[in-house]
């Protein structure tokens, strides 16, 4: 991961609230000239994601810190693989441990569980993240589902247009009309707008006729039975949308949407519900 001046900037701030004025115990306890040898150990089964950050962190306190033999993010490492053998101050390798591991093994845990939806799916469709990420953290945890092998749907509001189901109800009772006709409408009046994608979130079969009529390029069917979008798909033709699915996705489901033509599945889960992944750092 490319280290920018916004990624510096936001480890910084993440340091400066884990030390606060000063790492008091390691400043009592040890010199400056006191140097040591640590290893980055992961204690299970994952997907390396953040490697980078991690190093960087160490970086920040100490310019002079040395990393050797270090994996690199995307590597599958068994539980008890050394990730990174990190040499340098006592000092800054201490102080700098929480932030970084912390880092990495919630990254880690992102990409790790979006590669057990992505190695379900088998190249079926595409799976994507979506907008449920941490406030600060979205470019991190995103970047991880990409190293997981997922994808990104949009990655803030401006990217493209997505009418969901707050927009469609809110437009209905505006304007005193059913969702349906809210769907054709607002559909149609962000096509006339915009140059841009537009996705529509639908409940049944009826509404994503009308969406695609529309001239939706997306249609999200959100926690609606397989049986609609099948009929969907029988009704659509060769020229039809391309098709998401979204709402409480388990793993146990994907085996179900395998058998029908789909082209995306939407999860929150991967980035808010990611278990991380056990590290710790052993000083030698």
């Amino acid at each position: 991961m490319k280290i920018t001046a916004n990624i510096r900037k936001f480890l910084k701030n993440a340091l400066s609230e884990d030390i606060g004025k000063v790492d008091i115990t390691t400043e009592t306890l040890f010199s400056d000239d006191f140097l040591i040898t640590a290893h980055l150990i992961t204690r299970q089964f994952c997907i390396l994601a953040g490697i980078d950050l991690f190093k960087e962190i160490f970086l920040i306190l100490d310019k002079g810190t040395c990393f050797f033999q270090c994996v690199s993010d995307g590597a599958r490492l068994k539980a008890g693989s050394t990730v990174c053998v990190i040499k340098g101050r006592a000092k800054s390798i201490l102080t700098g441990e929480r932030v970084a591991l912390n880092m990495v093994s919630h990254l880690s845990g992102i990409a790790t569980y979006t590669n057990e939806f992505v190695m379900a799916a088998d190249g079926r469709f595409k799976i994507l993240d979506t907008r449920k990420t941490l406030p600060g953290l979205r470019e991190f945890e995103k970047y991880a589902v990409r190293i997981g092998g997922g994808y990104n749907h949009r990655m803030n509001l401006s990217e493209m247009v997505l009418i969901k189901d707050n927009h469609i109800n809110l437009w209905a009772k505006h304007r005193g009309t059913n969702r349906s006709d809210a769907i054709r409408q607002l559909t149609s009046r962000a096509k006339k707008k915009l140059k841009l994608v537009v996705e529509v979130e639908v409940e049944s079969f009826e509404e994503s006729m009308v969406a695609m009529e529309s001239g939706a390029d997306i249609i999200m069917f959100d926690n609606t039975g397989i049986s609609e979008i099948k009929k969907f798909l029988s009704h659509c033709g060769e020229n039809r949308p391309l098709i998401e699915v979204s709402g409480g996705i388990e793993l146990s489901d994907i085996k179900k949407l395998k058998e029908i033509d789909i082209d995306f599945v939407s999860l929150g889960k991967i980035t808010h519900s990611a278990p991380a992944v056990d590290f710790s750092l052993e000083i030698l």
